[in-house]
């Protein structure tokens, strides 16, 4: 393995660690290398702290290597931001020690870097080397790239259903499901682990209004340890009644309504229009609201929509091959659908869809 992408690779799984602190940041990692030997590493560990190459300076300074920071190289996993944001621009740190080669896996497509970080390292003598691991340094960072040149969340439909295609049983008459008609649980605890984890991991989750009348989930995190996403429901005419554990506050909640804007401690009513379609401005606030990623967990018509829109990217259907019901609401049809990985985890099947866009 070339020496490069050997650091580099090192640089992402650092960059991993930041996974659900840092959004709407990207994760980064850094390296810094003397003469083979790494002097100090570091990670973005948290939005609005520290990025990943002051972190790895003060490691190489904490670890007495201050003198050798002026002949190293700094490997980063993503381009150097030349900007003033909630940290001072990490290309004038790297001048300012005098680093003299900094190599890249990719550039940034946040519109106030993009470059930038690039031009000012070469303008200050800084030998610049671009693209080492790239392609795996945009995957890592999927959502920030798809929410700075796409202008919307990254999209991750999730669901789970019996052998014979189902996803829930009839609908109860009227409302919310009694103690004697209880939510049919179709995945196991291993696989519900899973989801929470897969919650920590996203800025938002969403869900529709009979999810939310019939379930009345919590939609927070629970069995994993990480921050619970932003929680994002759509209830048009806002008939979803207050008791509800969505209502609760103890997580930040956005609800897409056609009938008020207004914003009450944790509790945001977003207004869209009735007479306009629905899912473009969902997308368009989101983006407003700087979610970079979203969890849809349901129901299958909002599952749908995004399907049918070819708006997603991700989809994770967990099947239970050995629970039928034989009738009840079936689960969504996915399209356009490219099968990337299968995973057995032991009564489930976890199947990962990537969206293919058809080529005209």
């Amino acid at each position: 393995m070339h020496p490069h992408w050997y650091y580099m690779q090192r640089c992402l799984e650092l960059a991993r660690l930041g996974a659900g602190h840092v959004a709407p940041n990207p994760m980064v990692g850094a390296v810094l290398v003397h003469e083979g030997k790494i002097i100090g590493e570091g990670w973005h560990r948290k939005y609005g702290e520290a990025h990943a190459e002051v972190n790895a300076v003060g490691q190489a300074i904490q670890n007495g290597q201050a003198e050798k920071i002026s002949q190293s190289t700094l490997y980063v996993s993503l381009e150097p931001c030349a900007h003033f944001g909630k940290t001072p621009p990490c290309a004038d740190l790297i001048i300012r020690h005098k680093i003299p080669k900094v190599v890249i896996a990719c550039r940034d497509p946040f519109e106030q870097v993009n470059g930038k970080g690039i031009e000012k390292l070469k303008a200050a003598g800084v030998e610049v080397e671009l693209g080492i691991l790239e392609k795996e340094a945009v995957e890592l960072n999927k959502r920030f790239f798809t929410f700075h040149q796409q202008q919307r969340p990254y999209i991750i439909l999730k669901w789970a259903e019996t052998g014979d295609g189902f996803i829930a049983p009839p609908s109860p008459a009227g409302g919310i499901r009694d103690s004697h008609s209880k939510r049919l649980l179709i995945s196991n605890e291993y696989s519900n682990r899973l989801v929470h984890k897969w919650r920590s991991e996203e800025a938002g989750i969403m869900i529709g209004t009979n999810t939310a009348l019939l379930d009345d989930p919590s939609l927070t995190v629970r069995s994993w340890a990480g921050p619970s996403p932003v929680r994002l429901v759509l209830d048009m005419n806002l008939r979803l009644p207050a008791s509800l554990k969505v209502f609760n506050k103890e997580v930040k909640t956005v609800v897409f309504n056609a009938v008020k804007q207004q914003e009450e401690d944790n509790l945001l009513y977003y207004q869209v229009n009735k007479k306009e379609s629905l899912l473009p401005q969902v997308l368009k606030a989101l983006y407003e609201l700087k979610i970079q990623s979203v969890l849809v967990e349901g129901g299958a018509r909002l599952l749908q929509s995004f399907i049918d829109a070819g708006c997603w990217n991700e989809a994770r259907v967990i099947r239970n091959d050995q629970f039928n019901i034989g009738k009840g609401l079936r689960g969504p049809q996915l399209a356009n659908a490219i099968l990337k990985e299968e995973t057995t985890i032991t009564t489930d099947t976890l199947r990962i869809f990537y969206y293919q866009k058809n080529e005209v």
